[in-house]
């Protein structure tokens, strides 16, 4: 019964999201197709979001849309991510002016979470959806939010990280500390073919947000065009950095 709830729950995401790609009406068959949900158990929940007001209904054409009520819903994320506008604006400068992706992370357990993301149109981009998460102890991101805390609540992280992972290669406090020590030397990181070959983030810590929250920026593309505009980016988001904190 309960795996069966998970279920549920991810397909509810799941079809939200396919509206979200699709931005336009669908039928039952486009979501059954797209989704390959059973016709039965996709119809009920569909009908669900109906009668729980996530969805209309249109009888005529018989097509479903999301309401109102999925746009007010997370209407508050924004404000609290990006209260007065500054860090989506530093966002949308570094993108005009490097033209790489330019990413917001934040930790989300025993990942680094792409919670927002402008994307590059070059060539080779470096192409994610938001939400997509990359291991806390084995990515760019990850070293750099491990780097905001303290060397025993790092450990702690990675004994979990071990305990969760114990099929993969395992973490080592040696070298778990050195990355993140490069990171802290360096006031910024920089990783290159880490979780993709090829690809590359340079980033840096934001303030502490809203509720404690630590997010990093960073930009995102091949290690090759990364390597050239390192210094200008480094630049420019520890300017940003600094407007952000004044």
């Amino acid at each position: 019964m309960a795996e069966s709830a998970v279920k549920s729950a991810r397909r509810v995401f799941e079809i939200l999201e396919h509206f979200d790609r699709t931005r336009r009406p669908l039928a039952l068959r486009d979501i059954l197709d797209h989704l390959g949900y059973p016709a039965s158990s996709g119809s009920a929940l569909l009908k669900s979001l109906v009668g729980l007001g996530y969805l209309d209904y249109d009888r005529e054409r018989r097509t479903y849309f999301p309401t109102m009520r999925i746009a007010a819903l997370g209407a508050w994320v924004s404000d609290a991510l990006f209260g007065d506008g500054a860090l989506a604006g530093l966002m949308n400068h570094l993108h005009a002016l490097t033209g790489e992706t330019v990413i917001l992370a934040t930790q989300s357990d025993l990942h680094a979470q792409y919670v927002h993301l402008i994307h590059s149109a070059e060539p080779l981009q470096f192409s994610v959806p938001p939400g997509a998460r990359r291991p806390l102890g084995a990515s760019g991101m990850g070293w750099l939010l491990l780097s905001a805390k303290d060397d025993a609540e790092i450990e702690r992280l990675r004994r979990r990280i071990n305990a969760e992972s114990s099929d993969g290669p395992q973490l080592t406090r040696e070298g778990l500390l050195e990355r993140v020590n490069e990171v802290r030397a360096r006031g910024y990181a920089f990783s290159k073919h880490t979780v993709s070959e090829g690809a590359g983030v340079v980033a840096a810590l934001l303030p502490r947000g809203p509720f404690g929250r630590v997010h990093a920026i960073g930009v995102a593309g091949p290690v090759s065009r990364l390597e050239r505009k390192e210094e200008m980016i480094v630049a420019e988001l520890r300017a940003g950095v600094d407007r952000l904190m004044h």
